[in-house]
């Protein structure tokens, strides 16, 4: 059977997407970005084509956003900085 993957979070930006991406897996949790093709080739990242899905197992979707709520919240930052 195949997993099911859903959206946790729309970003614009794809170093976001990718550092977010990132996060997630460093935290055990799959993720995978998702875009519209012809976004990519064009090097669009405004509007609804330049939209980047961040992508997570269904199953998993609750402990994603928590990540991603942790993070947003500053969570992850160095107190240190």
């Amino acid at each position: 059977m195949e997993q099911k993957w859903v959206s946790v979070l729309v970003v614009n930006n794809p170093a976001q997407a990718e550092i977010l991406r990132g996060l997630l897996d460093a935290q055990g949790v799959p993720a995978r970005l998702l875009q519209e093709p012809a976004a990519r080739a064009l090097g669009l990242h405004m509007g609804p084509l330049g939209e980047i899905s961040v992508l997570v197992p269904e199953d998993r979707q609750a402990e994603a956003e928590a990540i991603l709520a942790a993070f947003f919240s500053g969570e992850f930052e160095d107190a240190d900085d």
